[in-house]
């Protein structure tokens, strides 16, 4: 795919005092590096910074299981048909045990058949708060029973902050790696 994004990659060199304290807080972090939206994040360096944070949270420090997480993370990269979202999560879902039937069955819009209840419980609430904007008592509860209230705003966050790199990605056209397809349709 040619890379028509909107925003030009930032090296540090080219970066402003406060875009690379961001960024150098980014790299530093479990991350690594400053990979899919933090180039156009960067443009707004406190906004990097304050969502960079929220990211490591969610990613790295969450209650519930992380091939849980990892789904909720596809429910919403799918919603949002965030490509470069999708393609970097699957992987990652994959690694942390998601069956690959699973994601699978998400790339393609459909509600996975064959889940353990807790996979189901995420599934329907993140597929939920996307569709209907709002969950159901059923779904607050099953999400609550398994993993109490620090669990529902932990998926909550998870499922908030990911739709903000979802659109970031999305309004920037962020590219696929070199040879890579766009796995959504």
């Amino acid at each position: 795919m040619p890379d028509n994004r909107r925003f030009s990659e930032l090296a540090p060199a080219d970066m402003s005092a406060e875009q690379k304290r961001a960024y150098d807080a980014i790299v530093g972090g479990p991350r690594g590096g400053a990979r899919g939206p933090f180039s156009a994040l960067l443009r707004s360096p406190e906004l990097a910074d304050h969502a960079q944070k929220l990211g490591a949270y969610v990613r790295f420090g969450s209650s519930l299981p992380r091939a849980l997480n990892e789904l909720a993370i596809l429910v919403t990269a799918r919603h949002w048909t965030a490509q470069f979202e999708w393609w970097a999560h699957a992987r990652l879902a994959a690694e942390a045990g998601l069956n690959p039937k699973f994601i699978e069955e998400i790339r393609h819009s459909r509600k996975p058949a064959g889940m353990n209840p807790d996979e189901t419980a995420v599934y329907e609430f993140a597929a939920e708060l996307h569709e209907k904007k709002r969950v159901s008592d059923a779904a607050f509860e099953a999400v609550k029973r398994r993993f109490g209230e620090r669990g529902v705003i932990d998926l909550i966050g998870a499922c908030g902050y990911y739709t903000l790199v979802s659109m970031v990605l999305n309004v920037e056209r962020h590219p696929l790696p070199a040879g890579e397809e766009h796995p959504l349709k």
